[in-house]
This record gives structure tokens, C-alpha cells and sequence, in this order.
């Protein structure tokens, strides 16, 4: 596993040992980051971080800032090894929480992010809770993306409303975009609407590459 563009290109990164952190694969790391195209200036937030791959080739890539969570101990030192080994301690930020616990935490001192990934492990029934953890949060800054990497029998639902009434936080009507299917890995794409939704669950059929 490596960082495959920026400044940390071809950097080799530290891996687990065991198989309870499921890496990011380097062919969908890139497809990510072509569809992305330009993370320069970005703060990120990677969720579920596992080795930071995510999150490291973002700040190779240009990414002012990037915020590592996880929760397990064994992730957080790989982590905390592969940001030493990019030369990316002035940029980075590991928080050994939950994910729950984390994004309360911002949202609680106002830290918004413009990039939000997650990638909690595959048919966990994490993805849809933690996305509406995210727009209770409100941390997702206008203009900014939310990129969810995940099994492909699992159904994200869109939009994902709030659940905090709309007088007291806004943009927090999220919808998903577009979801890519590479293989056993699923990627999706959401934004914030910027019109109201009606409840549904997406029937979006995924493009498989």
C-alpha cells in the first residue's frame, strides 16, 4: 500500500498485522481521487480511518488538514506511524474515539470539514446510522462532499435528513449523487441538497467498473 500522487508520491505505508482493519485498495483509493480531481486547501475528516490511506494521500495531494478517527488502538498507532513517515505531523490530527463520540465532539466546538470520508467495516449496519449522525452534526461545510466506501449490498439512504428541527441547523438535508461499484467495494458520492427531498430509499443503480 502506498501514496499514489503528491509529494508523498510512492511513500510506502505501514499495514496491519491482523485482519481486523480492512485497508483502502490502492485502485479504489485512485478512482476516489481522479473523480475528485482537485482536494487542495481542504480540511478532511476520515472516519473509520483504519491506515489513514485515505486521508494521507489527500494532504499529499494538497489537503490543508486531515483528522484521523478510529477507535482501535492498533489502527491508531499505524496511523500515527504512516503520518511520520509522510512527514505530515504539522497537518494532521489522530483522535482515538468512536466515531459517534468524535463527531459529537465537532460539532460541539463548530469544526466543519469540506471532505468527509467513511469506511466502517463492510455489513456492520454503519453506514446509514453514521451518515445521520453526520447531517445531526451539521459538520459538513457548504460546497463540501461526503465520499462512502462500502459493501455493495449495502443501500444507502438519500436523502438523509436531519433530525434536529430546521429553525435551529441548516444545510443538513444530504443527498447521495452517484455511487461506483469496483469489484466487492462500492463507492458513493453525497453532497448537501439544496432543495428539499422527499423521503425515499435511493434505487440509484450502481455503475460497475
Amino acid at each position: 500500500m502506498r501514496i499514489i500522487s503528491g509529494t508523498a508520491r510512492g511513500r510506502r505505508l505501514c499495514t496491519p498485522r491482523t485482519h481486523n482493519i480492512r485497508p483502502a485498495l490502492d485502485k479504489v483509493k485512485g478512482a476516489i481521487f481522479n473523480i475528485l480531481f482537485n482536494v487542495e486547501g481542504l480540511h478532511i475528516l476520515d472516519l473509520f480511518a483504519g491506515t489513514g490511506a485515505i486521508g494521507l494521500e489527500a494532504l499529499s495531494r494538497g489537503a490543508r488538514h486531515a483528522t484521523f478517527v478510529d477507535s482501535s488502538r492498533e489502527a491508531v498507532g499505524i496511523i500515527q506511524k504512516n503520518i511520520e513517515l509522510c512527514g505530515f505531523g504539522e497537518r494532521a490530527k489522530v483522535f482515538p474515539k468512536s466515531v459517534n463520540i468524535a463527531i459529537e465532539y465537532f460539532a460541539k466546538h463548530g469544526q466543519k470539514f469540506d471532505l468527509i470520508f467513511v469506511d466502517p467495516p463492510y455489513l456492520k449496519n454503519l453506514v446509514n446510522p453514521t451518515l445521520e449522525k453526520i447531517a445531526d452534526a451539521d459538520i459538513l461545510a457548504g460546497g463540501g462532499k461526503i465520499i462512502v466506501e462500502h459493501h455493495p449490498k449495502e443501500i444507502i439512504q438519500s436523502p438523509i435528513r436531519t433530525n434536529i428541527p430546521t429553525h435551529q441547523h441548516t444545510n443538513t438535508l444530504i443527498a447521495l449523487t452517484d455511487t461506483r461499484k469496483y469489484g466487492q467495494t462500492s463507492v458513493s458520492f453525497l453532497c448537501l441538497a439544496k432543495q428539499p427531498y422527499a423521503p425515499e430509499v435511493s434505487t440509484r443503480p450502481q455503475k460497475d467498473i
